[in-house]
C-alpha cells in the first residue's frame, strides 16, 4: 500500500491537514516579499547631477532663481536620456562652483558630475540613491539582482538535498533562520559590497522557505486534493506582493523597510511545536512510528478509524533511496527532465523579469506593482476553477503561449506611433504576466507529480536551480533598457521575454499528463507515467539492471517459492 492509498483510507485533506497546510502556506507569504523586494529597495528614480557648491541642491525645483541656477550648470539630456536636464554631466567652470557659471554657450565644454540629487516622488532613499549606482554604475543594480537569484540557485542545490537527507521541518527552519540573519545584513549594510553578500544571503533563504513549504503541502494530501493545494499556495504568495507594496507605499527609506518585512519571520520558529514532519518523508526513510502518529491524527480529524494493520501493508520504504541522477539513467525520463529544467528556466527568466520590470514601466510605481499582483492572483484563482478540467500539459502550453505572444506584441504600439503606447505597453505586459504567472503555478505542481517521492524535492530542487539560472539572466534583459538606451528601451526587455517563453512552451507538449495519477514514489513509478511500448520495455530492463546489481531482491511469482526460478523476466516483479 502506498501513502496516496492511505490517505484514500484515513481522509485525503480533513481538518487536521488543513490546518498544517495553511501553516506550511505562510512562509510563502514571507518569500514572495524577499523576491520582489528589490522593486522598490532598489527603485531608480528620476535624477540629475547636482549643483557643484550648493549644499540645498534639490530634484525639485525650489524657485525661480532655483531653475535659473539649473539651467546655468546642467546642460540638457544626452540621446536616450529621459528628463529635461543631463543625469551625469555638467558645464565646465573654472572652479566647478555654483558661483563660477555665468553665461552658457553651445561651446562650453562638459564633465562627468560626481555627486547627484534624486527625485523624491515615488521612492526616497533607496539603496540606488545611497550607493549613487548611476551614471556609469547602474550594472550594479542588475549585478545585485543577479547574485540574489544567484543565491536561489545555490539555496535550491543545498537545501533541496539537504530536506530529501534531513527533513523537510529542519531544513525550512534553517532557512527562516538565514533569512532573519540576511534581511538584518542587508538593511545595516554600510557599502554596496556589504549589500550584495547579504542580498546573496537573501536569495538561498527565500527560495528554500517556498520550496519546501511547497512540498510540504503537496505531501500532506492525497490525489484528488494536489491540484487545490498547489494553487492556494500560490494566493499566499500574492498576499505577499500585496503586503508588499502597501508597506513599501508608507515606508519609504528603504532600510526600514528591508526590516519591516523581514522581523515577522521571527514568529516561524514556533513551526518546531506546531509543524510535524512530512509522514510521506518519514516513510521514505522508513520512519514508521513517527508517520503512524501523524496519520492517526488525520485518521481522528476525519473521524475515521485507523485499521489495525495499516502500517504494516505499507510498501514505500521498500525500494532502496535514490539520487536525481536515478532520472538520468532511463531516455524517457532524460528527456522530461531537459523539458522541465529548460521550462524552469526559461519561465523564472519570464516572471522574474516582468516582475522586476514593473518598476521600469511609465506611470506610478506602486499602482503598477497593485495591478500586476492582483493580474497575478487573477491568474491563480482562474486555474483553481479550471486546471482539473483542462489538465497540466494543455494548460500550461496555453499559458506560456498566451504569455509570450503578449510580450511580443509590446513592440507594434511603440514602432507605430501609437499616442497611448504607455498604457497599451503596461496592458499587454500584464497579459504577459498573467501567463507566466499561471505557467509558474502548474510547474510547481507539473513537477511535484513528475518526480517520485524518493527525490522529489531534490526533483524540485533541481528544477529551482536551473530556474535560478533563468533569474540570473532576468536581471539583465529587464534593465537592458537601462543599460542601453534608446528608441525601444522600454518595450525590447518585453520582446525578449516573449520569444523565450514562446519556444519553451512549445517544447513542453513531450511531457506527459499526470492529472489524477498517483504521485509516484520510485523511480520504477515515475516510468509508468509512459505507456508506449518503449516504456514498458525500458521498466522490464530497468528492473532487471537493479537486480544483476543486487540493488533490489525480486520477488518471485512462482507458487512453489523456488527463488531459483526468478532468473527470468517473466517471473520478476518490483511493483
Amino acid at each position: 500500500m502506498k501513502f496516496d492509498e492511505i490517505l484514500a483510507e484515513v481522509g485525503e485533506f480533513g481538518p487536521y491537514q488543513k490546518r498544517l497546510y495553511y501553516l506550511a502556506c505562510l512562509p510563502a507569504v514571507m518569500a514572495s516579499i524577499q523576491a520582489l523586494l528589490p522593486v522598490f529597495i532598489l527603485g531608480i528614480p528620476k535624477y540629475r547631477c547636482k549643483i557643484p557648491g550648493l549644499a540645498n541642491d534639490t530634484y525639485a525645483i525650489q524657485n525661480e532663481a532655483h531653475a535659473k541656477l539649473i539651467n546655468m550648470t546642467i546642460p540638457p539630456p544626452s540621446a536616450g536620456e529621459e528628463g529635461l536636464y543631463s543625469h551625469c554631466t555638467i558645464y565646465k567652470s573654472e572652479n566647478n562652483t555654483w558661483r563660477d557659471f555665468t553665461e552658457i554657450t553651445n561651446t562650453t565644454p562638459q564633465m562627468a558630475c560626481t555627486s547627484w540629487v534624486y527625485d523624491t516622488t515615488w521612492f526616497y532613499p533607496t539603496a540606488i540613491t545611497e550607493f549613487d549606482m548611476v551614471c556609469g554604475h547602474e550594472i550594479m543594480r542588475t549585478h545585485s539582482n543577479m547574485v540574489r537569484f544567484g543565491g536561489a540557485l545555490t539555496g535550491s542545490l543545498v537545501l533541496g538535498m539537504t530536506t530529501d537527507i534531513i527533513g523537510r521541518k529542519k531544513t525550512l527552519l534553517t532557512a527562516i533562520m538565514l533569512q532573519i540573519c540576511s534581511g538584518i545584513g542587508v538593511a545595516f549594510a554600510p557599502n554596496v559590497i556589504t549589500f550584495v553578500v547579504f542580498t546573496y544571503l537573501s536569495g538561498i533563504s527565500r527560495i528554500g522557505e517556498f520550496m519546501i513549504a511547497f512540498v510540504i503541502a503537496m505531501e500532506l494530501v492525497g490525489p484528488s486534493k494536489r491540484t487545490f493545494v498547489g494553487l492556494v499556495i500560490e494566493v499566499f504568495w500574492c498576499i505577499g506582493l500585496i503586503i508588499l507594496s502597501g508597506l513599501a507605499y508608507f515606508i519609504r527609506d528603504w532600510r526600514h523597510l528591508q526590516l519591516s518585512v523581514t522581523a515577522p519571520a521571527v514568529l516561524f520558529f514556533l513551526y518546531w511545536w506546531l509543524l510535524p514532519e512530512s509522514p510521506r518523508w518519514l516513510l521514505s526513510r522508513g520512519r514508521l512510528d513517527e508517520a503512524e502518529v501523524i496519520i492517526k491524527r488525520i485518521a481522528k480529524s476525519n473521524g475515521v478509524t485507523m485499521r489495525k494493520g495499516l502500517m504494516r501493508d505499507i510498501t514505500l520504504d521498500e525500494g532502496p533511496h535514490a539520487k536525481i541522477t536515478a532520472m538520468f539513467t532511463s531516455p524517457v525520463l532524460l528527456l522530461r527532465c531537459v523539458i522541465i529544467f529548460f521550462n524552469w528556466m526559461a519561465l523564472n527568466a519570464i516572471y522574474y523579469g516582468i516582475s522586476l520590470n514593473v518598476g521600469n514601466l511609465s506611470g506610478n510605481v506602486y499602482l503598477n506593482f497593485v495591478i500586476s499582483s492582483l493580474v497575478e492572483l487573477s491568474a491563480y484563482v482562474t486555474l483553481i476553477f479550471i486546471m482539473d478540467k483542462t489538465g497540466r500539459r494543455k494548460l500550461y502550453v496555453a499559458s506560456m503561449v498566451t504569455g509570450g505572444i503578449a510580450c511580443l506584441t509590446t513592440v507594434f504600439p511603440l514602432v507605430y506611433g501609437t499616442a497611448a503606447h504607455t498604457w497599451v505597453t503596461v496592458t499587454l505586459s500584464m497579459i504577459g504576466r498573467f501567463g507566466s504567472s499561471a505557467a509558474f503555478a502548474i510547474i510547481y505542481v507539473f513537477s511535484a507529480e513528475l518526480f517520485p517521492t524518493v527525490i522529489r524535492q531534490s526533483g524540485i530542487g533541481s528544477g529551482c536551480i536551473f530556474g535560478g539560472l533563468g533569474g540570473m539572466i532576468a536581471p539583465y534583459i529587464s534593465d537592458m533598457g537601462i543599460l542601453l538606451g534608446g528608441h525601444l528601451a522600454s518595450v525590447l526587455p518585453m520582446v525578449v521575454f516573449g520569444g523565450i517563453t514562446v519556444f519553451a512552451g512549445l517544447t513542453s507538449l513531450g511531457l506527459p499528463e499526470t492529472q489524477n495519477r498517483k504521485l509516484p514514489e520510485t523511480i520504477e513509478d515515475a516510468l509508468q507515467f509512459g505507456r508506449t511500448e518503449t516504456v514498458k520495455q525500458e521498466l522490464r530492463l530497468f528492473a532487471l539492471k537493479r537486480q544483476s546489481d543486487g540493488k533490489d531482491r525480486p520477488r518471485c511469482e512462482a507458487e512453489d517459492g523456488d527463488k531459483a526460478g526468478c532468473h527470468t523476466e517473466q517471473k520478476i516483479s518490483l511493483f
